[in-house]
């Protein structure tokens, strides 16, 4: 990886993009200490220190502390994200939409711009139930409409900021500009979070224990690392075999090539999105100032993840059960919606193609639904003991940390495909130089 870094940094081209794109994480890392007006920022602090759980410490860590300190980027890309789910989910569902992404580059683009439009009203929703939900109390220093309108207005300006470098980002620097920004609030928070689990552990203990915490802690952090790494990559490989043809004089075909399926086939998709549901109550609740009595209150204890894995309370780490079945469901339910195997059998059929084995047609769309559920469990399981781990050392131990998880997948999934980016580009550039000569 340090190796390709130094290689692209020798042509100037790439060189260009990389510090392009540096200088647009810069900019971003200014805005987020550029405060909202009209906010209190150390009542926030204070509310926030309040919280348990990851309902909003992931939210932070996701806009790079930026949410802590309400800057004006507070909303970050959350907004951009979650409108991006949404599109990519009515694409299937709309036929309007479905064809737009059939046509080609005019087509995306359209949805492109839909998708802008849907961030900022997500974004609007967002900073007006913030400024709305909080002004109560004390989130404003004054609580009257001026103020109000002033923290949506900034709050919503700050996302459509944050959209638009993301999207310069991809136009003229290097990999996914929305991914790009992503990764980085996460490890921004990175030495924060050591520094919490230094304090916590290995200061002040005696120097035997001190050293085995260490080793212990980052033992599980490149075991983690390792993990991710190994689901990203898993692959499973369908042989598609194509018959010969006849075209003119020439036969063509009886090639071999194969179909990949990755292992871990949605993503990081599933946990946002059972984390989004678990999370959501708690954060409504938190908006309007509830704190649940009876029933209720042990519901949104159960749902908080501050209480899972408690060896004092075990009844609420039934909350962990839900996640996991939730991460399951949603990892069957989005391979669902982006993979269609009829679809794929009958493309292979037009093309001659067929498994060896399996007949053509609908015995192939079976066979390939039959292998498709056993990889989507196998990741599936993986996701489960990746997004798990932090939430047991958090309950037995006490250490939490934001870029457990979830964020080392969306961290290193990232990493591996912009390296990948760059050196694609290197080789194009190659290429052309040797046409060139």
């Amino acid at each position: 990886m340090l190796t390709t870094l130094k290689n692209a940094f020798k042509i100037k081209e790439i060189r260009n993009k990389l510090l392009f794109t540096f200088a647009m994480l810069v900019v971003i890392r200014i805005g987020s200490q550029l405060p909202v007006p009209g906010v209190d920022r150390d009542f926030f602090a204070t509310w926030f220190a309040q919280q348990t759980g990851d309902a909003f410490s992931f939210f932070d860590a996701i806009t790079g502390g930026s949410f802590l300190s309400m800057s004006i980027l507070a909303l970050n890309i959350n907004p951009y994200i979650t409108s991006s789910i949404i599109m990519q989910l009515l694409t299937i569902a709309i036929p309007k939409l479905e064809e737009m992404q059939r046509d080609g580059e005019d087509g995306r683009k359209k949805i492109a711009s839909i998708t802008r439009y849907v961030t900022v009203a997500l974004a609007i929703i967002q900073a007006a139930a913030m400024a709305i939900g909080f002004g109560n109390q004390g989130y404003l220093v004054e609580y009257n409409a001026v103020n109000v309108i002033t923290a949506i207005v900034a709050l919503t300006a700050g996302s459509a900021f944050i959209m638009w470098i993301g999207e310069r980002i991809t136009e003229k620097g290097v990999g996914n500009g929305i991914s790009i920004v992503l990764v980085i609030n996460i490890i921004s928070r990175m030495p924060a979070d050591l520094s919490q689990l230094y304090g916590q552990f290995v200061k002040d203990k005696p120097v035997a224990t001190g050293i085995l915490a260490a080793a212990i802690i980052l033992a599980i952090i490149i075991g983690m690392m390792v993990l991710v790494i190994i689901l990203n990559g898993g692959v499973r490989k369908i042989p598609v075999q194509y018959a010969n043809k006849v075209q003119g004089r020439k036969m063509v075909g009886g090639n071999t090539s194969s179909i990949p399926l990755k292992v871990n086939t949605s993503g990081v998709i599933p946990i946002i999105f059972a984390n989004s549901i678990m999370q959501v109550p708690i954060i409504i609740c938190s908006l309007v100032g509830y704190q649940g009595t009876g029933v209720w209150a042990e519901i949104l204890k159960g749902l908080n993840s501050g209480n899972w894995c408690k060896p004092s309370e075990p009844i609420y780490s039934i909350g962990l059960l839900v996640y996991i079945l939730l991460i399951l469901f949603f990892a069957y339910f989005y391979t669902s919606v982006t993979f269609n195997p009829l679809m794929i059998a009958d493309n292979m059929k037009k093309q001659g193609g067929f498994i060896p084995g399996i007949r053509p047609g609908k015995p192939t769309s079976d066979y390939l639904s039959k292998v498709l559920n056993y990889i989507v469990f196998v990741g599936a399981v993986g996701l489960i003991f990746i997004a798990a781990i932090p939430y047991f050392f958090s309950g037995i131990f006490g250490a939490q940390v934001s870029f457990a998880g979830t964020s080392l997948i969306i961290i290193v999934s990232v990493i591996l495909e912009t390296v990948k980016q760059i050196e694609s580009q290197m080789l194009v550039r190659n290429y052309k130089g040797f046409l060139e000569n």
